[in-house]
């Protein structure tokens, strides 16, 4: 099986083209090229799919690391336009994506010395902001509870992005997995921790449902510059930094676009041996 390791920002995938829909990539096998040991390791994997309907060129079907199935990813959406574009599978600067959280324009904002795209921006629809909520997170020692309150977002996906003094120093990893399966959130939830030091940057850490925490998100960076936007602590044109690198965001009236790097890191034959014992046991 031929596979391509991509990401933007860090927030990296194993991608498989499947143009004739004959593979069952399922949550085992997705689980085990993730993995960053025994694997390729990915923060998910994205099965490049035959369109499902006459408006789009593909279809995404993307599961995250643990084998889970996701509405949308906003930096993977990106990739696969990129690999697309850079094997000539389609022509021109603009791959429209289908996915579970429907359509996804992706256009090419840049390309290298030999005409490879290197940077992309997807058009991910109107964000859907849901309100605030008030979340009590108990304590690493279970002695206390913190108070802590969440702009929810959803972008095709769920948010919830909490305010935070200093963002280096949020206990990501701590508070990360208990919010994710808050009783708030029946389906789970992304959430974003974001310190906004300027009306123009938002600077921002996430822990990834399903994943845990990632150097980057579309979906996350989009829902960040939302909620410090409404907020009123920045613009609707915005830097958000998070440690994989920097994506830009623009809330316009209609539609919200991500710009930033989409870029491809090698192409690999999985081992028939290691895939036939991960398929069959």
């Amino acid at each position: 099986m031929q596979v391509t390791k991509a990401h933007g920002c860090g927030n990296d995938f194993i991608l498989i083209a499947d143009l004739g829909d004959v593979l069952d990539v399922d949550a085992e096998m997705v689980r085990a090229l993730c993995d960053r040991h025994r694997g390729l390791g990915g923060d998910g994997v994205i099965r490049i799919a035959p369109p499902r309907d006459a408006t789009s060129d593909v279809f995404m079907d993307y599961r995250n690391a643990d084998g889970g199935v996701v509405e949308m990813c906003g930096n993977g959406v990106r990739c696969v336009a990129t690999y697309l574009l850079n094997r000539f599978l389609l022509r021109g600067d603009e791959v429209r994506v289908g996915s579970r959280a429907g359509l996804k324009t992706v256009g090419v904002t840049a390309r290298d010395g030999r005409g490879r795209v290197i940077e992309t921006e997807v058009d991910m629809g109107a964000p859907h902001p849901t309100g605030t909520i008030t979340l009590h997170v108990p304590t690493a020692d279970g002695h206390d509870v913190r108070v802590l309150e969440a702009t929810t977002v959803s972008m095709g996906n769920p948010h919830a992005v909490i305010d935070v003094e200093d963002v280096a120093k949020a206990p990501v990893t701590e508070w990360g997995p208990r919010i994710e399966r808050d009783p708030a959130f029946p389906d789970g939830t992304n959430v974003e921790f974001i310190t906004v030091p300027d009306e123009d940057t938002v600077r921002g850490r996430i822990w990834e449902r399903g994943v845990g925490e990632t150097l980057a998100s579309g979906t996350g960076a989009s829902a960040m510059a939302v909620a410090a936007h409404l907020a009123g602590r920045a613009g609707r044109d915005v830097r958000v930094e998070v440690p994989g690198g920097v994506l830009h965001v623009r809330w316009l009236p209609d539609t919200l676009v991500i710009r930033g790097p989409a870029v491809e890191v090698f192409d690999a034959d999985v081992d028939d041996v290691w895939l036939d014992a991960v398929v069959h046991g």
